[in-house]
């Protein structure tokens, strides 16, 4: 196991080094922000209104399985989890502050990638045997680039998701939840386990409508809660945050990382980890949120792209933002690798009193991991779907339950190195996917603003002009 553990740390450390992900995640993002003339932020006003205020289009129930409301918090479920907890300290621990910097710029990128996933997942589409709406990498690939080629990159995701579903969307997620309740309160691991095992069969059987109805309650609630005591400490510690401001700023282009005390490293390290870890919290480009969005009821792709960007906006923008800054404002940030497992949690005990910090952090990681679970079993049923049919769904929802138990209760080294080399290289063909499909996106995108620039065309209006586009 310690052979298989330094394979995969080798393997993972090249697919999220310098020379593959990165550029190719950070480019890609540029790319499509330039094709769409900077859309996540012309557009990020009427996008949270749409997503967040008006929640659904109407005249659209016909169109999708859950609301456009149902299908960003499905998104936000998957991704809102460790990242935003263990995650961001772990970036800042081994690259020093300047990581949440580079952590904020692959979320502002990622937010066009974001779009563009989504935008794909609705426009391309299918229904399955069961008359469920089925969408993502694993079919926009194919039917959009078309040929060997798209069906290849098709597959290719599908079959790593379908793998990656076990590892971060499950396992790990599972392992965080047993030991901090373990560690916290002192229940066993085993009915830790037990109780999230027939939880998440009790939500899977019921499908995409019961995954939407509950993070749709789950979600918005989890988020305040954690960003509420995060902005009372930032209040508390007015002082302090200019000077931490600073340090980001400042460190993301020197490098410097708290390694023994303060040594110097290069600025590669802040960007690597920042770039990782901001994958991992908000996974834009890895095409998992297109999944989600494939499902949502909406009268045009374009807003249900819009809507899905705000996802990365919520995840990295705010949640990532008040971890980073807590973690840098209260000074925890200078303990080192080894602290970053409980930094977060040190953080939130310094900044409120009595146990409300520890309180806050362990049920937010609990509500954080168990809706990432809920999340990316939609993901994984859907690549399922996919590669066998709708005769595999049912087996890898009870399957999928099951292996929440062994991540409970089971040491994990091995699987956290597995969830990091899986969700590197299923975002591979997905961000090549995005770099051809980027014309048909950046047109499709400019006709419709063009003709409803608001955001506020009912069903009728979109029908009217869209038998007008231009081919």
């Amino acid at each position: 196991m310690d052979a298989l553990e330094d394979v995969l740390s080798s393997i993972s450390s090249v697919i999220w080094g310098p020379f593959i992900l990165i550029p190719l995640l950070l480019g890609t993002g540029l790319v499509l922000t330039i094709r769409l003339r900077g859309i996540q932020l012309r557009k990020l006003g009427p996008a949270l209104r749409l997503a967040l205020i008006q929640r659904k289009d109407d005249d659209a129930e016909d169109s999708g399985d859950i609301s456009q409301f149902q299908a960003l918090t499905t998104a936000l479920a998957a991704t809102v989890g460790t990242g935003n907890i263990v995650g961001v300290a772990t970036a800042i621990a081994i690259g020093g502050p300047g990581a949440l910097f580079w952590m904020w710029v692959t979320g502002l990128v990622g937010m066009a990638s974001k779009y563009s996933e989504a935008f794909l997942g609705v426009r391309f589409r299918t229904t399955d045997a069961a008359g469920e709406r089925s969408g993502g990498p694993q079919y926009y690939l194919e039917r959009g680039i078309g040929g060997g080629f798209g069906k290849f990159l098709a597959l290719s995701f599908a079959v790593l998701a379908f793998l990656a579903s076990f590892g971060i969307g499950n396992m790990t997620q599972g392992n965080s939840i047993s030991a901090n309740l373990e560690s916290s309160f002192g229940v066993p691991l085993w009915l830790t386990g037990a109780v999230l095992t027939v939880l998440t069969l009790v939500v899977l059987v019921g499908g995409i409508r019961s995954i939407g109805r509950v993070t749709s309650a789950l979600v918005p609630v989890m988020i305040v809660f954690y960003v509420l005591g995060a902005l009372w400490i930032l209040i508390v510690n007015a002082p302090q945050v200019p000077a931490a401001l600073a340090q980001i700023f400042g460190n993301a282009f020197t490098g410097t990382a708290p390694v023994g005390g303060f040594v110097g490293s290069v600025i590669m390290v802040a960007i690597q980890y920042g770039v990782a870890r901001g994958i991992f919290s908000n996974e834009s480009g890895m095409g998992s949120a297109a999944i989600a969005a494939a499902s949502a009821q909406t009268t045009h792709p374009v807003r249900q792209g819009l809507v899905s960007m705000t996802q990365t906006f919520i995840d990295t923008i705010i949640v990532v933002t008040c971890t980073g800054l807590v973690i840098v404002t209260t000074g925890v940030w200078t303990g080192g690798e080894d602290a970053a497992a409980t930094m977060t949690g040190e953080a939130f005990s310094r900044g409120l009193p009595g146990e409300w910090g520890h309180w806050i952090v362990t049920l937010g990681l609990v509500m954080f991991a168990f809706s990432t679970i809920l999340g990316w079993a939609y993901y994984g049923e859907r690549c399922v779907e996919r590669l066998v049919g709708r005769r595999g769904v049912l087996p890898y929802r009870v399957l999928f339950s099951l292996v929440v138990f062994v991540g409970c209760t089971v040491p994990l080294a091995v699987v956290w190195n597995f969830s990091d080399v899986m969700n590197g290289l299923m975002a591979i063909p997905n961000l090549i996917g995005l770099l051809i499909l980027s014309g048909l996106v950046a047109r499709e995108t400019a006709h419709y603003l063009r003709n409803d620039p608001r955001l506020r065309a009912d069903r009728a209006e979109v029908d009217a002009f869209m038998a007008d586009r231009e081919t």
